[in-house]
């Protein structure tokens, strides 16, 4: 009688090689968190008062945004003027776009660096991140402005994690709250509660505190950070992820309620969007994306 062959060691080594990779490669890519949260979605609704993401299907799909040859980056919906702006940072641009994604106007930036995300906050105001410098700028616009000149808008420096080359990719604004949500994009990849900026009332004193949340930032089961979206009726965060082509739902709590592919054959996309950099949503509901090289999206729920 023949006895078993044992394995040699070389393809032990081969084996352990292989599940340190693969190890190595589900926490970089974070798919045992991702795994965790589908399987439990699965089993059943996580909670009766999420947007349910999953549901969503794209009704505009990768329209060129015409007249533009810089890449546009965020995105943020204008409740009074009904329409949508966004940001360029190369010969850097505030434009503004209608609902179906055309340029309505440019606005120059002076002066803002390397401009990356923009976040509605009030009439006519609106906040402007500059990604290298970590720079808040809060700007006021009229219906005849041309440009803008930082120089001359309230600003602040948060001056966290300057030693990363990944800065502020994303904003959203908490107008009950004062809240301003702002997400570093990795290395590491955290998102920031800032109150006191931009400065309402005029009346208190001047007092900022930035506040993070371990607990929340570490149960996101993406790569990276792209744009934050604060629904003003549940209180939930959407977070925008490029590299992981995903869209997560979170709740006050920071937990995970559910999640939006942008990969091809999902919520009813034809090609996987290819690298995206905004995400905005109006009263309705309606979601709205942008992504390099300047294309645009717009997601709606299926009528109930």
């Amino acid at each position: 009688m023949r006895r078993l062959a044992r394995p040699t060691p070389i393809l032990l080594i081969v084996c352990c090689v292989a599940l340190l990779v693969s190890g190595f490669a589900g926490q970089h890519y974070r798919l045992f968190e991702r795994a965790w949260f589908n399987w439990q979605s699965w089993l059943g609704p996580v909670d009766e008062q999420s947007m349910g993401l999953a549901q969503y299907r794209v009704t505009l799909e990768a329209q060129p945004i015409v007249g533009l040859d810089d890449d546009v980056s965020a995105l943020t919906y204008d409740p009074v003027r009904k329409s949508l702006f966004t940001v360029t940072n190369q010969n850097a641009e505030l434009i503004e776009l209608s609902l179906d994604g055309h340029i309505l106007r440019r606005v120059a930036l002076v002066g803002f660096g390397d401009p990356e995300a923009v976040e509605f906050i009030s009439a006519n105001t609106y906040v402007i991140t500059d990604e290298r410098q970590q720079r808040l700028i809060k700007i006021h616009l009229q219906d005849d402005t041309v440009f803008l000149d930082a120089a001359d808008a309230e600003q602040i420096s948060l001056g966290v994690h300057m030693r990363s080359n990944k800065g502020f990719e994303g904003l959203a604004y908490d107008s009950v709250g004062k809240r301003l949500f702002v997400a570093k994009e990795r290395d590491p990849m955290l998102i920031y509660e800032v109150q006191g900026f931009p400065h309402y009332n005029p009346e208190k004193s001047y007092a900022v505190h930035v506040i993070n949340n371990p607990k929340r930032d570490a149960g996101l089961f993406v790569r990276d950070l792209s744009s934050l979206q604060y629904d003003e009726r549940s209180g939930h965060l959407l977070a925008l992820s490029d590299e992981s082509r995903l869209v997560i739902e979170l709740d006050v709590d920071g937990r995970p309620l559910s999640t939006m592919s942008l990969l091809k054959g999902r919520q009813g996309l034809r090609e996987t969007v290819p690298q995206a950099e905004g995400i905005a949503m109006d009263d309705d509901g309606t979601v709205y994306l942008v992504s390099e090289p300047n294309l645009f999206y717009v997601f709606k729920q299926p009528a109930r």
